[in-house]
């Protein structure tokens, strides 16, 4: 016997696609409304960067929601339980 499938290693799941990088995501999404302003972009390209601008304010405005989430995690009373508090970005007005 030549031994062909006996004592090989399982496959490998693959792994998840990585998550884009946020600066990046918003990087690109600038890019893409820099480039969609454009007055020679055809109707064409222009749907494409939409589509892909969609997408990207998607996935940042995800990305945002998981850290708010993370932060309220964090923040804890000195009592040591965890609180959830509202997330104030930045432009809110404190009353």
């Amino acid at each position: 016997m030549t031994g062909d499938g006996v004592n090989q290693p399982a496959p490998k799941k693959p792994e998840p696609p990585k998550k884009p990088d946020f600066e990046k995501s918003l990087a690109r999404l600038e890019e893409v409304v820099r480039k969609l302003e454009s007055p020679q972009l055809s109707l064409d390209e222009a749907m494409k960067l939409f589509e892909e601008g969609v997408g990207l304010s998607h996935d940042c405005q995800k990305q945002l929601e998981e850290a708010e989430g993370r932060v309220e995690i964090l923040l804890k009373k000195a009592d040591g339980k965890t609180v959830a508090e509202p997330f104030a970005s930045e432009g809110e007005n404190e009353e």
